[in-house]
């Protein structure tokens, strides 16, 4: 029998947390951990923040799950507040990133074949990740996490991340393709910035070629790049986006967004989810949103990734061993020149949560929106101080 019920899906740190609060969490012996990872984008607003407490307590006390076969007045509230806040018509709600990217999948196939296209492709991105399910597993551009599921689903047209030559070349050779599937920020890849006008000109080959631009906004959204969502910084309008990690600030929940003819396209029976958008989820939800937006979080997360960016060129800038620090808000890689898979574990036992990522050369750095400006000096400090040491044993062996 395993020495655990759970199935070995992931390699754990060894450490378990009994409770949290704000940047903090606070394991079973009573050691404490700045998180500078959030759950990976997921805990925007830190841990047991009051508003959302709030909600979730409240909401439980009243009703927690009905079914999509019924109205369900939370839902249709938060749908309300995002589509004002995104631009977007309409929302399908489901419990995660991937199912909210298999929505996307689904609405552009069906888009495809409305136009009487009976094997629509869309394009994807190198280096992208879009989920485990089949369908966004096969959209991922990873092929370390895709080795043992085939055969993959088909109709997915893969090109390099920040290249529109190459998506031009597609156009011009694929009358298949319906869409483009993207991320502003490709965050499992090490954090990795495009040029300023490449979701411009990608809106721009849509618009020419009658496809759908979506954007794959579960890392990205709800305030972690300095606006709500990372393609407002470009003052472009998708056609779909997707959205989940931070807008529940840890209580499940995914969104579809889309609009103009692509927010009509899904029917009933077309798509659904039991869970998707219940009470509960939906009351954390609002919370989450009126928070980001009446405390001005967004604009919290532009200063605060420029501060801690600040720290880290000051400290680190003359390394042989960094590459590159970048940021889009408070999506933070620090690239090495080598790899340092070991951080994690060494950051750990300095009370600093991380991860390392982009084929173990990027240390992410996902901290809360909420993070004090002491917070964000003392993970500079202490990162700093640990990567220049590691580094140095590094050359010495």
């Amino acid at each position: 029998m395993a020495a655990t019920p759970i199935m070995n899906t992931y390699n754990r740190l060894s450490v378990a947390f009994d409770h949290g609060a704000g940047a903090w969490l606070y394991d079973t012996d009573g050691n404490k951990y700045l998180d500078a990872l959030s759950g990976i984008a997921v805990c925007g607003l830190g841990h047991s923040h009051p508003a959302v407490t709030h909600a979730i307590s409240e909401q439980a006390s009243r009703l927690i799950h009905t079914s999509n076969l019924y109205t369900i007045p939370l839902q249709e509230r938060l749908a309300e507040r995002l589509c004002a806040i995104a631009g977007m018509d309409s929302v399908f709600f489901g419990n995660s990133g991937a199912e909210a990217n298999e929505a996307a999948i689904k609405l552009a196939r069906r888009f495809g074949h409305q136009k009487g296209i009976d094997n629509p492709a869309i394009i994807v991105m190198e280096n992208s990740f879009h989920g485990r399910t089949l369908a966004t597993l096969s959209a991922t551009g990873n092929r370390a996490v895709q080795v043992g599921f085939e055969p993959l689903v088909s109709g997915f047209v893969r090109a390099p991340y920040d290249d529109v030559d190459a998506i031009r070349t597609i156009a011009a050779n694929n009358p298949n393709v319906v869409a483009i599937l993207v991320e502003p920020v490709q965050g499992e890849a090490g954090i990795r910035i495009p040029a300023d006008n490449y979701l411009n000109q990608l809106r721009d080959i849509c618009d020419e070629h009658e496809w759908l631009l979506m954007l794959d906004e579960v890392q990205t959204g709800n305030g972690r790049t300095g606006k709500y969502f990372a393609y407002q910084h470009n003052a472009i309008l998708p056609d779909v986006v997707t959205t989940a990690k931070g807008l529940g600030n840890g209580v499940p929940i995914g969104a579809c967004l889309a609009a103009g003819k692509a927010a009509t396209i899904l029917s009933p029976g077309t798509h659904g989810s039991t869970y998707g958008g219940n009470p509960l989820a939906c009351a954390a939800a609002l919370a989450v949103v009126d928070t980001i937006q009446s405390e001005n979080l967004c604009q919290r997360a532009e200063q605060l990734g420029q501060r801690i960016c600040d720290g880290f060129r000051a400290q680190l800038g003359d390394s042989d061993y960094i590459r590159e620090i970048r940021n889009k808000g408070l999506m933070i890689g620090i690239e090495l020149t080598e790899a340092g898979t070991e951080l994690a574990v060494l950051a750990k036992v300095k009370g600093i949560l991380l991860n390392v990522t982009g084929g173990g050369r990027v240390v992410r750095l996902l901290p809360p929106l909420i993070l004090s400006d002491s917070e964000a000096d003392l993970l500079v400090n202490t990162l700093s101080k640990l990567i220049q040491i590691y580094a140095a044993d590094e050359r010495e062996i």
